[in-house]
């Protein structure tokens, strides 16, 4: 910059102080200071360490603030430091680059351990992981795309997998064998985040694998390393590989279709990505590969497990109600599977359903030629009618058969739309009572209308006159040769005819 402002300037030949200030964005003061002065004592007044600076009295209070808090910014720390002394005669911009420079001179904790990692062996480790970037237009319309990242540890070679649907273990599996396929060869291991396509569980570092994946992994002849949980770091080159695809590859880009989205990203990866000059390596990925990593790899073939399912099933959405859309027509699946995904094929006039996980035929329908037509299979949802009769056996084994099948058809009668209710309440009532009276509730079930609200009602009624001593049982029986009282008179009580008198006989 001194020898810029002093060129400038040319000994009063060139620009003026006032020229040479805007065209180097600093005040006429600065650069009329810096032309008074020699190159030499300029420099070294520069390069003077020890040299006092204005930010020098506050030192003590960064480092306490950087020290306590590691994690504060240079901005954040400017402001704290402004609100604890007002008049600081210095720009932010010099505050800034103060903080800054501290805080690289100042140790601070850090939130977690780091250690150097070794330089990797060739054809040995490949690191992986998923990501997604919302809002890529294909067709014309904004779609989320899924894709994995597959990154060679030693030479740093990559491959991006892409998807427009949601990633399962056979997505996630597929896009292992496209991987490897353009690789040319296996490594002995790849590294896994623990997403629930590769890891179902973890306690004491002991892994439960999905087993689907664990049976590819098997076959193909790789082993399985996942990371701690919470710890993406421990697959940093695989991470920065993510965020390079979604920058560089997919943002700001545009699609016709899912062919193009593909060509687009095999063009990127032989093209860009992997004949870029890479930072760390100094060395173009794909070249460096074919000099020192092609021949470590393993050979590999696709599993023809995996070459069967790809010719056979085809994956389909389970939505809430157990239903898969096939060919303008939707089947039914188990309730287990709702909301989930199945494999489907077709042959012999009938739908396969299998189960994606185990490849297990978990269902069948005869292929419908028609179109907007629902094939149920009772089976596949809950037997209404099995859990009534499971509960008029219970009524039945409360009150005998005979009454309880009487007391079943009231309440059938009563409320047929919601008969599986009134059974269960009925049930819970009968059960909870310690004295039941078979003639007192074929009484109830045969006088009028019952529910099973109207059975509590006198079953409390009954349980309160038994305490009280007012049962039934305990009435005394009325004379049989008593002629029943005379009660013509009140008969006409309440009925209209204007005037009406009762005439007692005397008491």
């Amino acid at each position: 910059m001194i020898h810029r402002i002093k060129a400038l300037h040319d000994e009063g030949k060139g620009l003026s102080i006032r020229a040479i200030g805007q065209q180097l964005g600093m005040s006429r003061n600065t650069v009329r200071k810096y032309l008074r002065q020699d190159v030499a004592t300029i420099e070294a007044a520069q390069s003077n360490r020890e040299r006092e600076k204005k930010l020098d009295a506050h030192r003590d209070y960064i480092v306490y603030l950087l020290r306590t808090f590691p994690q504060l910014s240079s901005v954040k720390v400017a402001r704290k430091l402004r609100e604890k002394v007002v008049e600081l005669a210095v720009s932010e911009r010099t505050l800034r680059r103060y903080v800054h420079q501290v805080k690289s001179t100042v140790a601070s904790r850090q939130r977690r351990y780091y250690e150097p990692v070794l330089d990797m062996v060739p054809g040995v480790q490949c690191q992986v992981d998923p990501g997604e970037l919302r809002e890529v237009v294909i067709g014309g319309e904004p779609r989320t795309l899924y894709f994995v990242v597959f990154v060679l540890s030693y030479s740093r070679l990559t491959y991006v997998g892409v998807s427009l649907s949601p990633l399962d273990t056979a997505t996630f599996i597929h896009l292992h064998d496209e991987a490897f396929r353009y690789f040319g060869g296996l490594p002995e291991e790849c590294v896994y985040d623990q997403t629930k396509m590769v890891v179902i569980s973890e306690q004491f570092r002991e892994l439960e694998v999905n087993q689907r994946f664990h049976a590819y992994a098997t076959t193909a002849g790789f082993r399985i390393h996942a990371c701690c949980g919470h710890d993406p770091e421990s697959k940093g080159k695989v991470e920065a590989g993510v965020k390079y695809a979604k920058q560089d590859a997919f943002y700001a880009e545009t699609f016709r279709d899912e062919a193009d989205l593909r060509a687009h990203v095999q063009q990127w990866l032989n093209e860009v990505a992997n004949v870029r000059l890479h930072g760390t390596t100094g060395q173009q990925p794909k070249a460096h590969f074919d000099a020192e990593e092609r021949g470590h790899l393993r050979p590999y073939l696709t599993p023809a497990s995996l070459e069967r399912e790809a010719d056979s099933l085809a994956p389909r959405r389970v939505d809430k109600t157990g239903l898969i859309a096939w060919k303008a027509n939707r089947y039914s699946v188990p309730m287990a599977y709702q909301a989930g995904r199945v494999g489907v094929r077709e042959g012999d006039d009938c739908l396969w359903l299998h189960d994606l996980e185990s490849g297990d035929e978990i269902a069948t329908h005869a292929l419908h030629l028609g179109k907007g037509c629902t094939l149920r299979n009772k089976a596949h949802y809950r037997d209404h009618r099995q859990q009534e009769a499971d509960l008029e056996q219970a009524i039945a084994r409360c009150l005998g058969p005979s009454l309880g099948e009487q007391l079943c058809a009231c309440l059938r009668d009563a409320m047929p739309r919601h008969y599986k209710d009134q059974l269960r309440g009925a049930r819970q009532l009968l059960e909870a009572e310690d004295v039941l009276d078979p003639v007192l509730i074929g009484d109830w079930v045969t006088r009028e209308r019952l529910t099973a609200g109207g059975l509590k009602e006198r079953l409390a009624a009954a349980r309160l006159a038994r305490e009280r001593g007012r049962d039934r049982d305990d009435e005394a029986p009325a004379d049989p040769g008593t002629p029943p009282p005379d009660l013509s008179q009140y008969a006409r009580l309440g009925r209209p005819g204007g005037h009406q008198e009762v005439t007692h006989g005397a008491a």
